[in-house]
């Protein structure tokens, strides 16, 4: 029986300092929210590596929530009281695509017990186009349908994307 190995591209990238980051911190609503999204660019594409605490549960006996996740093209984690993120904007998406094909829309995160880790390579962005932009967790799953944003509810944590991003915040 062949002995499995770890994909090289994974433990090259649990070595490596990230080409961006972003923190992410919850809403008023939701403070125990606290992650970190890594962006790795390579000749495939964009490796977007997300880890995230203290997501909201759910009562339902059939498991823990999904939550949509996206990079939106405003540049700042401000709003109003209606919605704390409101400056965000809506999804990054420069080729005017219909959703879910927006360069912004990412995989949904899996909340085990509060907590998720998800790793994903994409070629809809590269780092540097998404420099500056922001990412929002949002308490509903994306259904990957409805206009603009997939009905994927309330934004309830955000972070900017900045370059050499420091994980010692947490």
């Amino acid at each position: 029986m062949n002995q499995e190995r770890s994909d090289p591209i994974f433990a090259a990238l649990a070595q490596a300092e990230p080409d961006a980051a972003a923190i992410l911190r919850g809403s008023r609503r939701f403070p125990s929210i606290f992650g970190v999204v890594r962006f790795y660019q390579s000749r495939r594409g964009v490796y977007v590596v997300t880890e995230v605490r203290g997501l909201p549960g759910s009562a339902s006996p059939c498991g823990q929530p999904v939550f949509a996740m996206h990079i939106h093209e405003g540049t700042a984690c401000s709003g109003n009281a209606e919605d704390p993120f409101a400056d965000a904007g809506m999804h990054f998406n420069p080729q005017n695509c219909p959703h879910p094909y927006h360069a912004g829309d990412l995989p949904p995160l899996f909340s085990d017990r509060g907590r998720a880790w998800s790793a994903v390579l994409t070629g809809r962005f590269s780092v540097r186009e998404i420099l500056g932009k922001t990412v929002i967790l949002h308490r509903n799953p994306d259904d990957f349908t409805t206009q603009p944003s997939g009905n994927s509810g309330e934004k309830i944590a955000c972070g900017s994307i900045r370059r050499n991003a420091s994980d010692r915040e947490k």
